[in-house]
């Protein structure tokens, strides 16, 4: 495939594109600290990401409370992953720590053999730039940016080249073609998280994790964009770890962690959403 032309994140205000003061609300991507001159070497590694003893906890003494408690877990390069547990089992804090969006009370998290610990703040933010690709519930959109500005966003950020045709494969499967120049406001929930989906997928980056990627859209819509993450995965060698709820969900994964009381407490190769189902029960969820 033959890359587009790069789009490049601008150095001034005028620039006619994009301005810096829109990134002002995008937590996820720090503008201000990018810095060109770091570079991190790319590994080949069968691991995409891991956990080693990873422990979160809260608090001290009688009063601590353990939201992760001696967690070692590996995720495999170009598998999909889901993670599942009860309300309160660590699920999501275990995501956000592996993806380098919360620190750990102690033990590691690797991506690509990265320590992140031994990252710097902008070592951390242009790791989760060029190799993680993030999917929320609660979309994280640029409100003042349009819906390819949102998708083209890492991209612009990083003054990279885009693969111009996986990136119009990615905005014609989410049916975004005919709402690229909406700014999110004018999109609708589901339309809103195709958008998150997209700019996630847009990069084809090292790994992606997805927090409840279908809790906000259609059952029609959520398969196809499942269906789409599935493909990412089987044609294309993506990493997937996606936090749900749902059996329906968690069977388009090839493996299922279940997390109790900040601990696994078991695992599923080749689910189906009755296993799923009967398994989650077993778990009081």
């Amino acid at each position: 495939m033959e890359n587009s032309k790069a789009l490049s994140a601008g150095a001034c205000p005028a620039d006619p594109i994009i301005s810096h003061s829109s990134f002002v609300s995008c937590p996820f991507f720090n503008f201000r600290t990018y810095d060109r001159n770091v570079e991190f070497p790319i590994v080949k590694d069968s691991v995409a990401a891991a956990a080693k003893h990873a422990i979160k906890q809260y608090g001290s003494g009688d009063e601590v409370i353990y939201a992760l408690n001696d967690i070692s877990v590996d995720f495999a390069s170009g598998q999909f992953t889901a993670i599942m547990g009860p309300s309160g089992s660590g699920k999501s804090t275990l995501m956000h720590c592996i993806a380098g969006l919360d620190q750990l009370t102690s033990g590691s998290v690797l991506i690509d053999g990265l320590d992140l610990s031994t990252l710097t703040d902008k070592e951390l933010t242009l790791m989760r730039r060029e190799r993680v690709g993030f999917i929320f519930q609660a979309f994280n959109l640029v409100p003042t940016l349009s819906a390819e500005e949102n998708i083209l966003l890492p991209l612009l950020l990083g003054n990279k080249t885009g693969d111009s045709e996986w990136i119009k494969k990615v905005i014609d499967t989410v049916g975004l073609s005919n709402r690229l120049t909406h700014r999110p406001s004018e999109l609708s929930g589901g339309q809103q998280q195709r958008v998150a989906v997209a700019r996630a997928l847009a990069t084809q980056p090292r790994i992606i994790f997805a927090d409840e990627p279908t809790g906000n859209v259609d059952s029609t819509t959520g398969t196809e964009i499942l269906t789409f993450m599935r493909r990412a995965v089987d044609e294309l060698g993506q990493t997937i770890v996606m936090v749900t709820h749902d059996p329906l969900s968690a069977a388009f994964a090839d493996r299922i962690i279940f997390l109790a009381d900040g601990k696994i407490v078991d695992e599923m190769l080749e689910p189906s959403a009755a296993k799923v189902l009967d398994r989650m029960k077993s778990l009081g969820n």
